[in-house]
């Protein structure tokens, strides 16, 4: 076997190639990309007016000067915050273990960070964070959210909203953009009735892959945005090579990439580290697998993480739960199967998308992951609000349930890390 491994060697001819490529003023592909770049001002003009647009006053200037009501709610936030109002981990575990809390020694080591998905709407994380406080909950340490970016930032402010909501809680977040596949871009599919066009992935065909680092860098300088989902080879190539330029995106690939065994892993992670920086970072920081994967997989694939130098840098995401209908065979809970792994496998993410199988299925209006993609107007027209919040504080107490178990086993969690000390 030792004289076929040494086959499988990247000659230094072929980097030189792909260097040449990479660099080679003529490289139409490139060009295309580095005119996007250029048009929004260059990597450090790009961060400059990031960072300016991140600023927790900043953002709270802008929902007041526009008399957003969820200035108001943010102003709630940071009271509740600062008077300690929410549980500490201390006292969850103890709620879990009661006095044995204070002998059990926790794997600090191989923390699970918790979840959520999806976070459509600004209300529905205070909503949550009235339950945490007074359920004595913890509040995710990472929220996905879905919702269409034109529809949020018409909509009070509500990106803004999120965007300082984080900021005040301690918790990471990631929006998604409109140019994903969905929105028109294949003129040849358009709803279920097309469904098996997309079985190749949701797609961004043709000049698609562009548009969406046009509308990342948008975003990323009038509203702080760094993270965002990834659904594509091409945009994720392309958010490699922004980072490597020197912009500081962030991104998360989607279950919808089906990443679904080692080698897939090994493919994607393998870009990663051709285009990190120096200091070993790469913008590839969230890796969602297919929920399709078993623990052997995922064990494999952090090999693969641990030897390329990623294991801090990127996070490996695994569906807990998943909605009712429209996604998978249901009852669909892994659960037990974290557990297994979180004392051994580091930076990994329990990703709630649904309530615990048997209660959403009870729900009179079960979760739908078709729903994330309706427009608020339509949500409202027919109703179906207080159901689909219902459904997001479900997927609350799934997270929670989860950070039960894991507690039990001696082992740690992210939750917000500013509510929960």
């Amino acid at each position: 076997m030792s004289d076929l491994r040494q086959r499988l060697a990247i000659s230094d001819d072929h980097m030189r190639q792909i260097n040449e490529f990479l660099t080679d003023p003529n490289s139409e592909v490139i060009n295309d990309f580095l005119r996007i770049v250029e048009k929004h001002g260059g990597p450090e003009e790009i961060n400059r007016k990031s960072d300016a647009a991140r600023q927790l006053p900043s953002l709270m200037g802008r929902l007041k000067e526009s008399g957003s009501s969820y200035l108001a709610d943010l102003e709630w936030l940071i009271e509740q915050r600062d008077a300690g109002a929410f549980i500490s981990i201390d006292g969850f575990r103890k709620g879990v273990l009661g006095d044995a809390a204070a002998t059990t020694a926790f794997d600090e080591a191989h923390a699970v960070t918790l979840e959520i998905s999806a976070l459509q709407f600004f209300p529905w994380l205070i909503v949550e964070a009235k339950q945490a406080i007074e359920q004595r909950e913890l509040m995710p340490g990472r929220y996905i959210r879905v919702r269409n970016m034109i529809e949020q930032v018409a909509d009070q402010g509500d990106t803004l909203a999120v965007a300082a909501a984080m900021q005040i809680v301690g918790a990471s977040y990631v929006e998604t953009l409109d140019t994903k596949g969905t929105d028109g871009s294949n003129i040849h599919l358009g709803g279920p009735a097309t469904i098996t066009g997309y079985f190749g992935g949701v797609g961004q065909p043709n000049g698609h892959a562009l548009k969406w680092v046009d509308e990342f860098l948008g975003y990323y300088t009038e509203y702080g945005v760094r993270q965002v989902l990834n659904i594509n080879p091409g945009t994720v190539f392309l958010g490699y090579l922004m980072h490597k330029l020197g912009i500081d995106i962030e991104f998360k690939i989607s279950v919808y990439m089906g990443n679904d065994n080692p080698y897939a892993a090994l493919w994607t992670l393998l870009g990663a580290k051709l285009f990190a920086r120096e200091d070993g970072t790469t913008s590839l920081i969230g890796f969602n697998w297919a929920n399709s994967v078993n623990n052997e997989t995922i064990e494999k694939g952090a090999t693969v993480r641990e030897s390329f130098g990623l294991e801090d840098v990127v996070r490996f995401e695994h569906h807990i739960t998943e909605t009712q209908k429209s996604i998978v065979i249901q009852p669909y809970d892994r659960t037990a199967e974290l557990v297994e792994l979180a004392d051994h496998v580091a930076n990994i993410s329990a990703k709630h998308e649904g309530g615990k199988p048997d209660i959403d299925a009870a729900r009179e209006h079960p979760s739908d992951i078709l729903e994330y993609f309706l427009p608020k107007s339509e949500i409202e027209a027919n109703s179906l609000m207080p159901a689909l919040e219902r459904s997001y504080l479900d997927k609350h107490d799934a997270l929670n349930t989860t950070a039960t178990e894991l507690t039990k086993k001696g082992l740690t969690f992210v939750a917000a890390k500013n509510l929960h000390k």
